[in-house]
C-alpha cells in the first residue's frame, strides 16, 4: 500500500523530470499549477527573470464568497478563469502549462479547460 509520504515523493520526481524540458520565457510564460488538500494556486511565471507576473488562488478573500471550499472541480474552474482573464490583462495570451506533477485530470484539467475557454492558448 502507498503512503503519503511516497506519493508526495512521486509527485515531486514527476515535477523535477517535466520542469527539465519546460521552461516559461517572457514571450510564453508558464501556467504554473499547485494543488494542496484545501486549496489550489495558478501562477503565470517568467523564468528567464525568475518573477510572477499573474497569480490566483482559492485562498484569496474576494473568492471565499463564490467559492466555499477551495479543494472541488467548480473551484479549479473558477481560478483557472479569474487566471486567465488577469493574464489577458497583462497582456499575456498564450502559455506553457505546466501541471506539476498531477495527473491532467479533475481539478488540474477543469482548471486548464476553464483557462482555454477564457482565451489563453497553451
Amino acid at each position: 500500500m502507498i503512503n503519503k509520504v511516497d506519493k508526495v515523493a512521486g509527485r515531486a520526481r514527476r515535477h523535477s523530470r517535466i520542469r527539465k524540458n519546460l521552461t516559461g520565457s517572457p514571450a510564453r510564460p508558464r501556467l504554473n499549477v499547485f494543488r494542496s488538500g484545501k486549496h489550489i494556486y495558478a501562477q503565470v511565471i517568467d523564468d528567464s527573470a525568475s518573477r510572477t507576473l499573474v497569480s490566483a488562488s482559492s485562498v484569496e478573500k474576494d473568492l471565499k464568497t463564490e467559492i466555499p471550499h477551495g479543494n472541488t472541480v467548480e473551484a479549479a474552474k473558477a481560478i483557472g478563469r479569474i487566471v486567465a482573464k488577469r493574464a489577458k490583462e497583462a497582456g499575456i495570451s498564450t502559455v506553457v502549462f505546466d501541471r506539476g506533477g498531477y495527473l491532467y485530470h479533475g481539478r488540474i484539467q477543469a482548471l486548464a479547460d476553464a483557462a482555454r475557454e477564457e482565451g489563453l492558448e497553451f
